[in-house]
């Protein structure tokens, strides 16, 4: 069973910026490492939202509400993929999940963290 531990949350004021990484271990995840990565967040609000993903190629993309201000990456070293958030808007607030899906399976997002809780104040 894969298994994904966010970090990095927390609080902020408008403008700045935080980091957020997800550890991913078990399961086939040690072993093969084919999987797809995302970070998705649920504001306030609203529904779930992709905010951004990662394939095993490396490319990447981010959505429209978060573009030019959140970057993804990984480190597959580590088996970590990371968030920079920066230029933070309150309407960024909320929590964010990091989603792993397996790329034989077409990347569905079978696997979710329990998510790190980001508020940005004005």
């Amino acid at each position: 069973q894969v298994q994904l531990v966010e970090s990095g949350g927390g609080s902020v004021q408008a403008g700045g910026s935080l980091t957020l990484s997800c550890l991913a271990f078990g399961g086939t995840y040690n072993t093969c490492r084919s999987y797809c990565m995302a970070w998705f967040r649920r504001t306030p609000g609203k529904e779930r939202e992709g905010v951004a993903a990662i394939g095993m190629d490396g490319k990447t993309r981010t959505s429209e509400s978060v573009e030019g201000r959140f970057t993804i990456s990984q480190d597959n070293a580590k088996n970590t993929v990371y968030l920079q958030m920066n230029s933070l808007k309150p309407e960024d607030s909320g929590m964010y999940y990091c989603a792993a899906g397996a790329v034989h399976s077409g990347c569905d997002y079978d696997y979710w963290g329990r998510g790190t809780q980001v508020t940005v104040s004005s």
